[in-house]
């Protein structure tokens, strides 16, 4: 088994609990589903929100979904001129025996725009 990292990104609505909660949570489990990744496996997940996302912390989602082993952080994305607003990324590695080219990175809910050289 290898150490691999994946990416993903999706976008909010609005800035509440239950709207970050809830798209972090859809976008973990899209990343796990695609990638067939067993929760045993995860070594650790870094989050990142825009500055205009502070109404929760993004991996309260993990705990939520039941990955309660797997150690957690959560960061500010870069405030960039002209740059995605109200965006929760998300980088995770993992135990597995894929190669890198078959990783599939989930970038949801309008959030496609910012890696549309991935298959999806």
């Amino acid at each position: 088994m290898q150490v691999r990292a994946l990416r993903g990104a999706i976008l909010c609505r609005e800035n509440t609990k239950e709207e970050i909660t809830e798209k972090a949570a859809e976008l973990l489990r899209e990343m796990i589903k695609r990638n067939e990744i067993r929760p045993e496996d995860i070594m650790d997940i870094i989050f990142t929100a825009t500055e205009d996302l502070t109404a929760e912390f993004p991996a309260a989602a993990a705990r939520h979904i039941g990955l309660t082993h797997v150690p957690l952080l959560c960061a500010r994305e870069l405030s960039i001129e002209d740059s995605t607003p109200m965006c929760l990324r998300v980088l995770m590695h993992f135990y597995t025996r894929k190669h890198p080219h078959e990783m599939r990175h989930p970038y949801l809910e309008g959030a496609r725009q910012l890696r549309t050289d991935l298959p999806e």
